[in-house]
């Protein structure tokens, strides 16, 4: 038995180790690793659909004030936002949250909506004029119809 021993002993102390430096040797993810999901907020439309598809409720989309908050401690990683997003704006990252004592929500703010640009005048009475011509042939034709 002590042979035994001695023999994986010997054998063990001049083989490399069979684990990892962690802290110094980063680990390396394989391709299809679910890690935490990441958006880039430039193409986002707000349109809600990965919060809808999100079966933990940890996606929050504000629409009128342009923010797409996460819960990364309720997320499990499911991948239905990112199959879900009509934009292809979201993506999962190979690594994962950093464990912490807090719950982290990371929220992000898009740019602001561009301004409506301000309708000429002369071009806005043109098409209520137009709107008023078509109610007012609509009107005769109705009235053509009925006799």
């Amino acid at each position: 038995m002590i042979m035994k021993f001695t023999k994986f002993a010997l054998k063990n102390l001049f083989r490399k180790p069979v684990t990892r430096d962690y802290p110094n040797v980063k680990n390396e993810f394989c391709e299809r690793t679910r890690g935490s999901v990441t958006i880039n907020i430039e193409d986002c439309i707000y349109c809600g659909s990965c919060q809808r598809k999100c079966p933990s409720g940890a996606i929050t989309v504000d629409r009128n004030a342009r923010t797409w908050t996460i819960d990364r401690m309720g997320c499990v990683q499911c991948e239905n936002c990112i199959n879900n997003c009509p934009k292809k704006c979201l993506h999962m990252d190979k690594h994962y949250t950093t464990p912490d004592f807090t719950k982290t929500v990371d929220t992000f703010e898009g740019p602001p909506a561009p301004p409506k640009p301000a309708m000429d005048p002369e071009k806005l009475a043109a098409l209520k004029a137009a709107a008023a011509a078509k109610k007012a042939a609509a009107q005769k034709e109705a009235q053509k119809s009925e006799e």
